[in-house]
């Protein structure tokens, strides 16, 4: 009954509430430090990186298509920022555009190659791949290049808001602006005749999410407050959900997922829509990329290699992003990315290398994947997709 009471983002995002769950129970009786305010304020941290190339893979995942490319993007943004700004003296705040700028270049060159030519995304975000390392190594031939432990990047990840009202606040201020979207919503629905939310329904889930939001709050406000990272992030995520649901911008990349011919003749230009969110992959990537710098303080070769995109789909999956198109919210790539950093510190903790952690991330991806595939065949079965 509960199961035919969630609507269905939701109930792709199930999984991993039970998967976080689970792996942070078997981690703290494990390690009783694992749910320590400092653990877990680090995992907030680590997880931003990963977590904003998730949120721009996401809009290509939700055209049914894919960027490999993103990993290397990320490792490409960082060295050019460190390239420009330790080996050329360019002024930080101009290196920190330009490695962005890096991102958005790629992403709207493949995205074009992509629109244009017809050719698979994944073979020419390969290509993309191949050439972004190969530019990461070229400006970073030494291996790994330090930058300032006081400068904007570094500050990305090492600033904090220990006045306890920010935590708090932001606590307040994000029940608040879902309360007041979830009635509106409820509202235009009923006053077009569709089904809507129940007021029950919607009081559950803001109480859920209070619970939640001033737990977290209060987890982080007993070690050093609300890092500033965390706060980009969630900032970023809400407005690119935002946007993603609520213009017609997004409306239109959700309906080329359904379909490029129906989209077409719905008047959504299908060659820009399809530029467009590789524009917004490979900006996000390369983010994600100088937060990444920002948390080991320097550009690094390693900074690039598969494990970055690894971890980046494994999160958009899990957090309940559909691999067929036309199913996705930003926020899932919080709650996969939650799930996959959680394991990572989890095995750190315990003393556990990589190999262990690849398998156990592919485990959790191989479950996300099935369970995806089986909420989309009972859809077609009732004739939803």
């Amino acid at each position: 009954m509960a199961w035919r009471l969630l609507r269905p983002g939701e109930r792709r995002a199930l999984p991993a509430v039970l998967g976080l769950g689970v792996t942070w129970l078997i981690f703290q009786s494990l390690n009783g430090n694992f749910l320590s305010p400092r653990n877990l304020s680090g995992i907030s941290v680590d997880m931003v990186g990963t977590g904003l190339i998730a949120a721009g893979l996401i809009f290509v995942l939700v055209i049914g298509e894919i960027d490999l490319s993103i990993g290397s993007l990320s490792g490409l943004s960082g060295t050019a920022f460190a390239a420009l700004n330790v080996n050329n003296g360019v002024p930080e705040w101009l290196a920190v555009i330009l490695g962005v700028l890096t991102g958005t270049a790629a992403g709207a060159l493949q995205g074009f190659l992509f629109a244009r030519t017809g050719a698979p995304a994944f073979a020419i975000t390969l290509a993309g791949l191949l050439a972004a390392i190969g530019l990461t190594l070229l400006l970073n031939p030494n291996g790994t290049i330090d930058i300032s432990d006081h400068g904007i990047v570094a500050s990305l990840t090492s600033r904090y808001f220990q006045d306890a009202w920010a935590g708090y606040g932001l606590a307040a201020l994000g029940v608040a602006v879902y309360l007041l979207t979830a009635f509106r919503r409820a509202r235009r629905r009923k006053i077009a005749g569709v089904p809507c939310q129940t007021l029950s329904a919607i009081w559950v889930r803001v109480a859920f999410l209070a619970v939640i939001s001033f737990a977290a709050a209060w987890e982080l406000n007993r070690f050093q407050g609300l890092p500033l990272a965390l706060l980009i992030f969630l900032l970023v995520v809400a407005g690119l959900d935002f946007v993603l649901h609520h213009t017609l911008y997004g409306r239109a990349v959700i309906a080329l997922g359904g379909g490029v011919e129906a989209s077409r003749r719905a008047g959504v230009n299908v060659y820009r829509s399809r530029i467009s969110v590789f524009i917004v992959s490979g900006t996000l990537a390369a983010v994600g990329g100088l937060f990444v710098t920002s948390r080991f303080v320097s550009a690094t070769q390693i900074s690039d290699n598969g494990q970055t995109l690894i971890n980046a789909v494994a999160a958009a999956v899990l957090g309940g992003t559909s691999l067929f198109g036309g199913h996705g919210t930003i926020w899932s790539a919080l709650l996969g990315v939650l799930v996959i950093q959680s394991i990572a510190s989890g095995l750190a903790l315990l003393g556990t290398g990589l190999p262990l952690q690849f398998m156990i991330t592919g485990g959790v991806l191989a479950v996300a994947v099935i369970v995806d595939s089986l909420l989309r065949r009972a859809q077609q079965a009732r004739g939803r997709a």
